[in-house]
């Protein structure tokens, strides 16, 4: 794609509010289960330490995977977190995003390599977009757009003939 031909985010303007991060994590709640699954392991883990003690670092590689995996989105690009490294990818390096099925948003760089970002789904994608300052586009807005302009004005509504009644 030629650079004329990629997106321009829209000059900001007085009207417009300042896009703020968006971070994409899993919710504390998200902890509880930890507890769970630490009462569960602590079982087979009490009864027979010499075979089943491993089973207490299950329940700790969970916690630090919920406590660290995130995806930051701002103006500036996008801040990937993942267990073990981070890496920041600049908006200049991107060329797109897409969703796999039923997996993690996936990031193409310009060098035609791909990226997941983490926890990133398709009904993030306007919090992705309003964050990005618009380098990404929301498919939801147009939608929205259009039904607030047919709600203000239905006369502009495609016409739909009434039924009639034979009798």
């Amino acid at each position: 794609m030629s650079s004329s031909q990629q997106s321009e985010p829209p000059d900001s303007s007085s009207h417009t509010p300042d896009p703020s991060p968006q971070v994409i994590r899993l919710p504390k709640l998200a902890l509880v289960g930890v507890v769970l699954l630490l009462f569960g392991v602590s079982f087979p883990a009490a009864s027979w330490p010499a075979a089943f003690g491993w089973l207490f670092l299950v329940p700790v590689a969970v916690a630090i995977w919920v406590l660290r995996v995130r995806t930051t989105v701002s103006e500036q690009g996008l801040a990937v977190r993942r267990i073990v490294g981070s890496e920041f990818i600049e908006w200049d390096r991107v060329r797109g995003i897409h969703f796999p099925d039923r997996r993690w948003a996936r990031v193409v760089l310009t060098d035609k390599t791909e990226k997941s970002l983490p926890l990133v789904r398709f009904d993030r994608l306007p919090q992705l977009a309003a964050a990005s300052g618009g380098r990404i586009t929301d498919p939801y807005a147009s939608a929205r757009a259009e039904a607030a302009r047919d709600a203000e004005d239905p006369d502009q509504s495609p016409d739909i003939a009434p039924e009639t009644d034979p009798s």
